[in-house]
């Protein structure tokens, strides 16, 4: 996500959220050095986005929308697919969203995918009073991965 696709992904945001988050919000997310913006892109032009943060041992989206002609084509699912190349069993292991209790388009979609909800965040947005629910993926190690030895060292002189 660069500056020029801020008009687009503000569009996107409008248009997919009662309560959307506005420039300042965008710029102030992604101004910390942990916090990546991700536009997906048809013909040149931005069709979803994506914010999430990068921590420790888990990645965690903060704003996830794709426009409302370009849904069910695919283009939240690449996004998605994206973050989950980047999920190791030796590092970041999980992906962790919130989603608004009323937000069944996105509850379902996320549960396609893979991600369970795993606790109720009660009175967990400013702007309402509405729930949340906690959404987690986890990775699963194959078995050949599981059988590597998993320390640095090995792996960078290997």
């Amino acid at each position: 996500m660069i500056r020029r696709d801020m008009p687009a992904v503000l569009g996107i945001e409008n248009k997919s959220f009662e309560f959307s988050w506005n420039e300042d919000d965008f710029i102030r997310c992604l101004r910390q050095r942990n916090c990546i913006g991700m536009v997906a892109e048809e013909n040149d032009r931005v069709v979803g986005f994506m914010i999430y943060e990068l921590h420790k041992n888990r990645l965690h989206i903060l704003n996830f929308a794709v426009a409302d002609e370009s849904r069910r084509s695919g283009v939240g699912l690449a996004m998605v697919s994206k973050l989950l190349g980047k999920l190791s069993h030796e590092r970041r292991n999980r992906i962790m969203l919130e989603v608004r209790e009323t937000n069944l388009e996105a509850q379902l979609f996320f549960k396609s995918i893979g991600f369970k909800a795993v606790s109720v965040l009660r009175d967990f947005y400013e702007d309402s009073a509405e729930d949340a629910y906690l959404m987690q993926y986890r990775y699963q190690a194959s078995d050949e991965e599981l059988a590597q030895p998993h320390n640095r060292i090995s792996k960078l002189a290997g």
